[in-house]
């Protein structure tokens, strides 16, 4: 059968496989424009008949034009949708995986080939993916005024949503709305750390998967700081009323300008080397608290948590030429000091990579202080607050045509997913895959799936007086090491909070 009842109204989807129904582009929310713009998102509005939900919906509005994905067109405004891959129609109840796409929460969307959910169900779970409001419309900070006030986090908000839209209706689908793993990568995984300290998520789902996660987030007046950056660009005042006149295709214009500046300015601090404007705010309200601080507080206690970072995390961005370049012994000694790293880290660094250009040592910093150490402390920090945190990390190698291919930022989620076999991701993986990474691809599969269905994914929780990780190689079945230079952090400050 590929009709489904939701709450809504009846869907019908498609065989995406011999085994597996896709149903694309259900509606969880109404569209976020016209009255509902800045607003929480609004129940969407029921059909009669059956609605084809044979292809994605409309992305979120973005500049990015991603390979293999669709890109923002203005007016496209149903963009608050949910896809379901379901491998039993007609039974169940299964696990059930919810995906959150990274892209910086600027950009992205569950329409990415690499997040085909086809090799998961396969495996055993109902997947559900979903697109959110990222940039402006999803994490630009409004001021109040005394006729207005809009949230922020709204893009988590969005996700909270898609969330109730899994409870009230992953039963007809075949999925168990009492198991439900919600996962995520890059911005993706940290907006799941962040939905593990949130009381509007509380009882929506029972285990975290977080790969990745970035760690910036930023305080009221940062996120204030920076709108009135987009306001000035788009040339409106920085105020509810002038920021709602301008389009969505205007502000996601004068994000890029601003983006533009902080590249071409060396002398702008932190955000010249990645000039991410939008991260989770910590308002006291959507976002209470930051999630390193709620979870060593016991608020994800009773939600298991799989964390897994890459080992060379930032060698993507500076392959695609979207970070600046440091080269010299004077740019790194500066890279170290607009971000306020300890005395003695980037020599540590330097001394664990004999021989290494500075280049190396710049990106091998970067990747963790972004990714890798806040990955660490994630599980650390759920561990000390009395939950169960699984942690590993992934570092398959190989040559390829144009040499080494590095175990870089995304390199692991067509492994995860099982589509290591989709030309999209031929850049990220370094060509076509081995027969050794359909073996890895197999393994990966399985640990999610099973942590999903038990909250074990085959290797032991993570125990704070060891510090030690799951290894994921292609050459055996991967072992478990310590964690590599954490003392060198001791004395870092995170989250990251950037000006």
């Amino acid at each position: 059968m590929d009709i489904f009842k939701t709450t809504c109204g009846a869907v019908r989807g498609f065989r995406a496989s011999d085994d597996v129904v896709a149903v694309l582009g259900i509606p969880y929310a109404a569209p976020p424009f016209g009255p509902h713009r800045f607003r929480e998102p609004a129940p969407a509005e029921a059909w009669s008949g059956v609605r084809d939900c044979t292809a994605f919906g409309p992305i979120a509005p973005q500049s990015a034009e991603l390979p293999g994905s669709p890109v923002w067109t203005p007016g496209d405004e149903d963009i608050l949708t949910v896809n379901v891959w379901t491998p039993a129609p007609d039974g169940g109840p299964l696990p059930v995986l919810v995906w959150i796409h990274g892209g910086a929460y600027t950009f992205g969307s569950s329409a990415q080939p690499d997040f085909d959910g086809d090799a998961l169900a396969r495996a055993g779970l109902v997947v559900v993916t979903l697109n959110y409001r990222v940039g402006f419309e999803g994490f630009g900070h409004i001021p109040d005024s005394e006729e207005t006030s809009y949230p922020g986090n709204r893009g988590l908000l969005d996700q909270i949503a898609a969330l109730r839209w899994v409870r009230e209706n992953i039963a007809a689908f075949g999925g168990d709305p009492g198991n439900v793993t919600v996962a995520g990568q890059s911005s993706g995984g940290a907006s799941v750390a962040c939905l593990m300290v949130m009381d509007r998520a509380r009882g929506l789902f029972h285990r975290a998967v977080v790969h990745s996660p970035a760690s910036p987030h930023h305080t009221r007046d940062i996120a204030a700081a920076t709108t009135r950056e987009i306001a000035a660009a788009a040339g409106c005042p920085a105020t509810p009323e002038g920021l709602a006149a301008a389009s969505p295709q205007d502000l996601v214009a004068a994000s890029d300008r601003v983006v533009e500046a902080y590249r071409r300015d060396p002398a702008s601090g932190s955000r010249h080397y990645d000039p991410s404007l939008y991260a989770p705010v910590l308002d006291g309200d959507v976002l209470p608290v930051d999630p390193l601080t709620g979870l060593a507080a016991g608020a994800g206690r009773d939600v298991d948590l799989l964390v897994c970072h890459t080992t060379e995390e930032y060698w993507l961005f500076d392959a695609v030429d979207s970070c600046a370049k440091v080269g010299t012994e004077e740019q790194l000694e500066r890279f170290a000091q607009d971000f306020g790293l300890p005395d003695g880290l980037v020599a540590g660094y330097r001394a664990a990579l004999p021989g290494a250009p500075v280049l190396d040592v710049y990106l091998a910093v970067f990747g963790d202080l972004l990714f890798g150490e806040y990955a660490n402390r994630l599980a650390e920090q759920q561990a000390r607050g009395g939950g169960r945190a699984y942690l590993s990390r992934f570092d398959r190698r190989r040559t390829g045509p144009h040499g080494a291919v590095r175990a870089w930022h995304c390199a692991d989620i067509p492994f995860a997913f099982g589509n290591a076999d989709k030309d999209c991701v031929s850049f990220l993986i370094g060509g076509a895959p081995t027969a050794a990474d359909h073996d890895l691809a197999r393994r990966m599969v399985g640990a999610w799936a099973g942590f999903a269905a038990t909250g074990d994914p085959g290797w032991p929780a993570y125990d704070d007086t060891t510090g030690r990780a799951k290894v994921w190689r292609t050459e055996g079945e991967g072992q478990d090491e310590p964690v590599a230079l954490r003392a060198l952090w001791e004395r870092a400050e995170f989250p990251l909070l950037r000006a």
